[in-house]
């Protein structure tokens, strides 16, 4: 169970980084005058690591969520998703005591 909650907890961990690390890559990219970011490599990699989240995103929210806001849908998704991994990690921990968590 503890392996699958730290997996659980570390896919979400990944997918919001890579948003995260997109969002900021597009405004840098868009502050030094870049016509289309689509076309940096680097955010092209962030954005294959952030697909299947914007994809889940589009799954589970309504269809009158505009195309620009799914990425912050899949934000706020993920961010969910991490916090019970972290509740239920910190849970399973306190019951099987903290030495076996390390």
């Amino acid at each position: 169970m503890w392996w699958f909650i730290v997996s659980v907890k570390l896919i979400a961990e990944i997918a919001l980084l890579a948003l995260l690390g997109r969002w900021v890559l597009a405004r840098l990219l868009h502050a030094v005058g870049a016509q289309d970011c689509t076309k940096n490599p680097f955010y092209q990699c962030l954005d294959v690591m952030a697909k299947p989240a914007i994809g889940l995103a589009i799954l589970c929210s309504p269809r009158w969520v505009l195309p620009q806001h799914r990425p912050l849908v899949a934000f706020a998704l993920l961010s969910g998703v991490w916090l019970s991994a972290l509740v239920a990690k910190i849970h399973w921990c306190l019951q099987a005591g903290v030495a076996t968590c390390r």
